[in-house]
Formats: C-alpha cells, sequence, structure tokens
C-alpha cells in the first residue's frame, strides 16, 4: 500500500518506519528539520529494550502535491492542526483513499453514521464552520485509537516508550474488506491493530483519562502518578470522569472498565507528562476542544450536567490564551 504519514512527529514517525520496514511505501509530510533529517537519513526507531532499528526507505515532502494520491492517509497530527491542512490535503486523495484519523478527542465526524437520535449533528467544538466536514468525505474516514507513547527526540529520530496497539473502526460498526486489508498491512509491520464495531466506545475510553488528567496536568505542572496519588486531585479526577461517563452513557457508550480501573491505569504509567502539559511547557497550542471542550458540547446535546468539567475547562482555556497572546510557555525550574 501506499502510506501519506500527514504528521511526521513521533506516532507518525513510529508507524512510518515500522509499515516501510514491512515493505509498504511510506511518504512523510513534513517541515524544516525534521523533513531534511528524514530526506537525508530515513527515520530511526529506539525501541523500548534500547535498540534501533532504520526505516532508510522512506522520503518526505513538504508539498502535499509532490506525493500525489495515496492509498491510505494517517492523520497524526494534533487535533486543531487539521484545519491548516485541508487545502493541500486533497491532493492525497484518489477515489479510494482511506483517511485514518489518529488523534486524540472526540472527532468532528462523531454523529456521522451513528444510528440513533443524534445522527448528522455537528461537533461546533472542534469544526465550528464545518470545513474538516465539507474538505473530508466521512465515507473514507476510518476511526483509530492511538494506544503505544513515543517521543521524537531529534529530527528524523523516535523513541518508542511502550505500547503497539491501534484500534481501528469503521463508523458505522462495519467489518468491511477495506479496513481487513488496513489492519492486515499493520499487523505485518508489528502492530496490533484490532478491528472494533464500537469504535466510539473505544474513543471515550482514552477520552475518559483524557479530559481529566490533560488539563489538571497543564495547570498543576505535575505527572500522572502525582495527580492520582495527591487525594484532592485524586477526587477532582473521580468527578470528572464521573460526569464525563454520564454524557457517554446517553450516547450509547459502553464502559467496560470501572472508573477506578481507569485511575489505576493511569497511575500505573509512572512519573509521565502529558501531552497537554508538554505543550504548555513548548509554548504551544493546546488540544483542548477536542479533548475538553468537546465533552462540555456533548453534555449540553445531551441534557448531561458537566460543572466540574466546565470549571476546569474555563480556567485552562484562559490559561491558553495567555500563552498564545504573550507567546509564552510555563515550565517549573527549580529556585
Amino acid at each position: 500500500m501506499k502510506y501519506a504519514i500527514v504528521g511526521a512527529g513521533a506516532i507518525g514517525g513510529y508507524l512510518g518506519a515500522k509499515l516501510s520496514l514491512a515493505g509498504e511505501d511510506v511518504t512523510f509530510i513534513a517541515r524544516n528539520k525534521n523533513l531534511a533529517a528524514i530526506n537525508a537519513r530515513g527515520f530511526r526507531l529506539v525501541l523500548p529494550d534500547g535498540s534501533e532499528q532504520h526505516a532508510g526507505g522512506v522520503r518526505a515532502v513538504q508539498d502535499m502535491a509532490d506525493a500525489g494520491p495515496q492509498d491510505v492517509v494517517l492523520l497524526t497530527t494534533k487535533a486543531h492542526q487539521v484545519r491548516e491542512l485541508l487545502p493541500g490535503l486533497r491532493a492525497l486523495f484518489g477515489p479510494e483513499t482511506l483517511v485514518v484519523t489518529m488523534i486524540n478527542g472526540i472527532p468532528w465526524w462523531y454523529f456521522d453514521k451513528l444510528a440513533g437520535p443524534y445522527e448528522g449533528r455537528t461537533m461546533s467544538s472542534v469544526d465550528p464552520d464545518g470545513a474538516l466536514a465539507a474538505g473530508i468525505e466521512t465515507d473514507r474516514i476510518i476511526g483509530s485509537i492511538v494506544y503505544p507513547a513515543a517521543e521524537l527526540v531529534e529530527p528524523g529520530v523516535v523513541k518508542v516508550i511502550e505500547g503497539n496497539r491501534f484500534t481501528l473502526g469503521e463508523l458505522d460498526g462495519a467489518r468491511t474488506p477495506r479496513i481487513e486489508a488496513l489492519a492486515k498491512s499493520m499487523m505485518a509491520a508489528g502492530f496490533k491493530a484490532p478491528v472494533s464495531r464500537d469504535i466510539r466506545s473505544e474513543i471515550w475510553v482514552k477520552l475518559w483519562g483524557n479530559v481529566s488528567f490533560n488539563p489538571i496536568s497543564a495547570l498543576t505542572h505535575a505527572t500522572l502518578e502525582d495527580i492520582c496519588r495527591f487525594p484532592l486531585t485524586r477526587e477532582l479526577v473521580t468527578r470528572m470522569m464521573t460526569e464525563a461517563k454520564a454524557v457517554g452513557e446517553k450516547l450509547g457508550v459502553e464502559f467496560k472498565i470501572s472508573l477506578e480501573q481507569r485511575i489505576a491505569g493511569a497511575e500505573s504509567v509512572g512519573a509521565h507528562k502529558t501531552s497537554m502539559l508538554v505543550d504548555v511547557e513548548h509554548g504551544r497550542a493546546l488540544e483542548l476542544q477536542a479533548l475538553v471542550g468537546s465533552v462540555v458540547e456533548l453534555g449540553r446535546i445531551t441534557g448531561s450536567p458537566t460543572p466540574t468539567i466546565e470549571a476546569i475547562y474555563a480556567v485552562t482555556a484562559l490559561l491558553a490564551r495567555t500563552l498564545a497572546e504573550r507567546r509564552g510557555r510555563l515550565e517549573l525550574q527549580p529556585a
């Protein structure tokens, strides 16, 4: 298959390198130092056991038109970055091109092909003007949940911390030949790629933690284990997750693990910084709408109160605006 990796960061690099090593035709959409490094040296993976793999057969382009139509486009950017890519993205599309959304949080397509009273509704928090829905046809989309943790340690080099699972799902839950072929290709590259008949419930399992841990960590500069082991923030997480669960259940989501199990899973990761905290430290835009604002919106759509989530969303949104206006960043330093 011909794969375009849109977002040559940690997860995109991990995917693209492994797919290339398995014999797939991989093109990264990249910029600046990453673009130069990939074209000069390929992509290098540092695996959890310290061993390394080198994918020398990949290429990188900045202009998507230079890549041309693909069989599969893997969107591995942050949720808020997709909009700016839309003008060039269609150059990657052929008649049968799949677009796999490997993006955290509630996606813009959440209500597409969702049988029930909410089918066809739009998500103003993540697609306020409908540009995403208009720019990427629903029939192209495959949903996905990213479970691995990885870090781009330098241009063209990714350190894999743990995990190799990427759950896939058609929006209507069907098990189609195209998703079977995609899963087979990814498994041949060494990934676990289970096909879910309920991709939205899978999305919520990860979002359930992200809606609380990400903004709390951004505000407090605490790691996952710190948040879970400090009684006051553990209780705050519990309240937020309880509110989020009520929203999800009204949407037909089945939570297959308990709230305590989900918190315990986060605690077991240890002294890990969430992606939102890392973005605060580097002065980057926050994935606030997809991870938190979307849950507030879904609460209003379903008539589910979310007072705790709304309060944390408000103060984190102010932090995000302040950092953006002052072009600043926040990082704890020794006194």
